[in-house]
């Protein structure tokens, strides 16, 4: 067989390339852009979400948006890059939720993983997962594993925020997502399980993280599980008032909610004054660090397991 293209005919670099064209090659020695650097590009920046904004929302939409018209009621926190609609970093997705007194949210079930921190909550407020009726209190951290269904029924009488982290960018890139509906619309649940392995439930992290030893002078750090997922962590970080933590540059994306207190963190050029239930992004190769102004706890939920698999984890000389 010949060749479709007469390459040997190309007098000049600007030919031959022409030639590539035609055959949908494209050279690796003149690429516009580089595919190997000396370090990690920044697609996407620090961010910092307020509480106060998300919630004001939510309650708005609560009046326009039925749980009947939409799969979910929720905010995407994507970052505030040009061209991005939705990661909140590369692998990770924030979103805050409400359900409203009285309404159930269907079940369903997808190949992401899912997980999410209560910021507001009360008795009767229940995540179904696979059949067991788990509570929902504020602070209270809920896993819900890749292709397990879960569902939302607050059955008390007050409104339930969250926020709801998954790897959707993550899977959406790779390409293997998967989604369905439970045939019930809402998964029958047997009896309410405050124990389940699915919970971390704030009065009982709040209590461990408190005696764990200091990673800096007035911080103290406390990873939730088991069960773990495979892409994401969750890790608890306690900080007395006035405690400060400068943390280094790292090839892991990081995501902070704030469950109670107050304080600034800094990254680069940007400043962010936070306050409880808001969310602050720091996307890989930014360093950061946080300034307690009051007694504070933060969920840290990052792609870390995901990176030392991979042993792409690399953090900063200091």
């Amino acid at each position: 067989m010949k060749p479709a293209i007469d390459f040997d005919s190309a007098q000049s670099l600007d030919q031959l390339h022409a030639m590539l064209d035609t055959v949908r090659m494209k050279n690796g020695w003149a690429k516009p852009t580089p595919s190997l650097y000396p370090e990690p590009k920044r697609p996407f920046i620090p961010a910092h979400w307020r509480y106060v904004d998300a919630r004001a929302a939510l309650h708005a939409a609560g009046r326009l948006v039925g749980t009947d018209r939409a799969e979910r009621r929720s905010l995407i926190m994507a970052n505030p890059v040009p061209g991005n609609d939705y990661g909140t970093t590369r692998t990770i997705v924030g979103a805050y939720q409400m359900v409203k007194a009285g309404e159930y949210a269907r079940s369903h079930r997808h190949t992401p993983n899912a997980m999410r921190v209560i910021l507001e909550g009360a008795p009767d407020a229940y995540t179904v997962v696979d059949g067991q009726r788990i509570p929902m209190l504020p602070g209270d951290v809920l896993l819900t594993p890749n292709w397990c269904y879960h569902g939302h029924d607050n059955q008390s009488s007050q409104d339930a925020y969250w926020i709801d982290f998954l790897d959707v960018p993550l899977a959406e890139y790779l390409g293997p997502i998967f989604f369905e509906v439970h045939p019930e619309v809402l998964e029958r649940a047997g009896d309410t399980a405050p124990l389940s392995p699915m919970r971390f439930a704030y009065s009982e992290y709040s209590t461990r993280v408190a005696a764990v030893q200091d990673t800096v002078p007035g911080v103290q750090c406390l990873e939730l599980g088991p069960p773990r997922l495979i892409t994401f962590d969750r890790v608890i970080v306690r900080m007395s008032a006035g405690a400060q933590w400068t943390l280094p540059r790292t090839t892991v994306n990081q995501i902070y909610v704030v469950i109670e207190g107050s304080g600034t963190t800094r990254s680069g050029d940007h400043t962010f004054e936070w306050n409880r239930g808001d969310m602050i992004a720091i996307p890989s190769w930014h360093d950061h660090s946080m300034d307690a102004a009051s007694n504070a706890t933060l969920l840290r939920v990052s792609d870390r397991p995901l990176m030392r698999m991979l042993g792409w984890e690399r953090t900063a000389a200091a």
